[in-house]
């Protein structure tokens, strides 16, 4: 099964309009709910940054039997450093969007404790791809 939605930059009341649609999938299809909450934290985080930090992208979402596959890309300033970026409490958020509650920057780490594979991919200037994997059995 496949699913795509559009993420819109700054649209943060929209976030967590994909999370919520595959949750009610994965509900529908009676997958684990502890693998359930796992999967709407990693994919929320990734639209939140989507919003928050880039121009705009996609996320897409392949469920098969036995997993779930989530690709997040935005079109975007990049990560010039990944492993930095990867660290709790890193942030780039600017103060508007902190002031909104988001930017606390457990975005990537949070992503990273909820998932069984985690790639992220970016080119400064051009943007990130966030591809995430969760098994239905872990």
């Amino acid at each position: 099964m496949h699913q795509e939605y559009t993420v819109v930059e700054g649209d943060f009341v929209n976030a967590g309009k994909a999370s919520s649609s595959v949750k009610k999938t994965l509900k529908q299809l009676n997958v684990n709910p502890q693998v359930i909450k796992r999967v709407v934290v990693a994919l929320y985080e990734a639209e939140v940054n989507a919003i928050a930090h880039a121009y705009g992208g996609t996320v897409s979402v392949d469920i098969d039997a036995d997993k779930i596959r989530m690709v997040v890309a935005d079109r975007g300033p990049g990560i010039p450093d990944i492993a930095l970026a990867m660290q709790e409490g890193y942030s780039t958020a600017r103060p508007e969007v902190r002031d909104m509650g988001f930017g606390a920057g457990m975005g990537l780490p949070n992503m990273e404790k909820n998932v069984d594979k985690l790639n992220v991919t970016s080119e400064v200037g051009v943007g990130t791809t966030v591809e995430m994997e969760v098994n239905f059995n872990s």
